[in-house]
């Protein structure tokens, strides 16, 4: 087993014990964020803008481990329907002299049937925490041998939405055959509508916001198709879901009318792109490049989906996240929020609370009152 499979599948065991402080059975909801912190968007409040990206807890073991980590909010998966181990192993390469990893899991899951059982189980104590400020994600995806991809996403909005506060369509890994393909604007299209419409027949009354999670290497034809995918039914219909950040809670001006009703992109995925200051032996490696050197042009393509979707669509930024600054560069440049992973490997759980007081002090220092004022700030200049 690879290192880092067996780190995460050590703090899994003890359901998360371990990675965060203390030992007591009964989860605390962490300590109230200062106000600059506060995040509100995508229907909830979250207590402070950093979060854990999916593909660390792959199957929900260990989300009350995590949360006590610091975290503001936890996003689980990728998920797939029916249970598949993924890519053969070796499958997750450290590139330490990078600060980076080259991961090709290739979605290997535990399934719906299993997850949805893990959260039932705990379902009480996420809508404590939920209220508290710390919502949960879960990110769908669709098994390597299924025949109709938009049944597989279908299935885990049907099975999982009702447990999450907010779904990833995750359609951007780079290790499941001709998954990227579905960010084509027609295949992307028709994939949401038939998702869209499966969250909003979902019996629950607080239903789950719903993001497509996209890849940062794109060219600028495809971004410009995902924004003009997403921003329909984005317009003023969409106030209710959440604030619009860097936009004093109003909406843009618009008239067109409400059609799909996307809440938000995550930006982005790993690259398969190899920078050519890569230094470590691993760099061949096939796969998805996290961490330092994906940093930039994970911020770039937040930069360019802000204004492509003119601040109307809600970002979670991630990639190659490990400080403070990292984190406000991404706030700056469109997202709301921001995600973390790779700087775990490097760093140990001691980063969440790092990033975050270093977070405050740089908004503190560069005249912001909160998150929330900072972002798209580098668009306003």
């Amino acid at each position: 087993m690879a290192p880092a499979e067996a780190q995460v599948r050590r703090g899994k065991r003890n359901g998360g014990r371990g990675l965060g402080r203390g030992s007591g059975s009964q989860l605390t909801v962490c300590d109230p964020a200062p106000a600059p912190q506060e995040v509100q968007v995508l229907g909830h409040r979250f207590c402070n803008p950093v979060g854990l990206a999916a593909g660390f807890d792959k199957h929900g073991e260990a989300m009350d481990g995590l949360y006590k980590m610091g975290f503001g909010f936890v996003e689980v998966g990728t998920v797939t329907p029916e249970p598949q181990e993924g890519n053969p192993r070796p499958r997750v390469f450290r590139l330490v002299e990078d600060e980076a990893v080259i991961n090709r899991y290739g979605f290997n899951s535990h399934g719906h049937a299993a997850v949805e059982r893990r959260l039932r189980a705990r379902q009480d104590t996420q809508l404590r925490l939920t209220r508290g400020g710390m919502p949960l994600g879960i990110n769908l995806g669709k098994n390597k041998s299924s025949a109709d991809a938009a049944a597989d996403y279908v299935a885990g909005v049907q099975t999982l939405g009702p447990l999450a506060d907010y779904l990833v369509v995750n359609v951007s890994s780079p290790n499941t055959p001709g998954l990227r393909d579905l960010q084509g604007k027609a295949e992307l299209q028709d994939l949401l509508a038939k998702v869209l419409a499966a969250r909003d027949a979902l019996p629950c009354t607080q239903k789950p916001a719903v993001l497509v999670k996209i890849a940062p290497d794109l060219s600028t034809q495809d971004k410009q198709d995902i924004a003009s995918v997403v921003c329909e039914g984005t317009l003023l219909m969409r106030v209710p879901r959440g604030c619009w950040p860097g936009m004093g809670g109003h909406a843009p001006h618009a008239a067109a009318p409400p059609q799909l009703g996307v809440d938000g992109l995550i930006v982005s995925n790993t690259t398969v792109s190899r920078p050519s200051s890569l230094q470590s032996r691993q760099r061949s490696e096939p796969g998805g490049l996290s961490g330092k050197p994906l940093r930039e042009l994970s911020t770039q393509t937040i930069r360019d989906m802000y204004s492509l979707t003119r601040g109307q669509v809600p970002i979670i930024g991630v990639g190659g996240v490990s400080s403070g600054q990292d984190a406000l560069e991404k706030i700056r440049a469109g997202a709301s929020l921001v995600q973390m992973y790779t700087a775990l490997v490097y760093h140990g759980p001691p980063v969440v609370q790092a990033v975050k007081q270093e977070l405050e002090e740089l908004l503190r220092e560069q005249g912001f009152r909160n998150v929330m004022e900072a972002v798209g700030a580098d668009h306003r200049c």
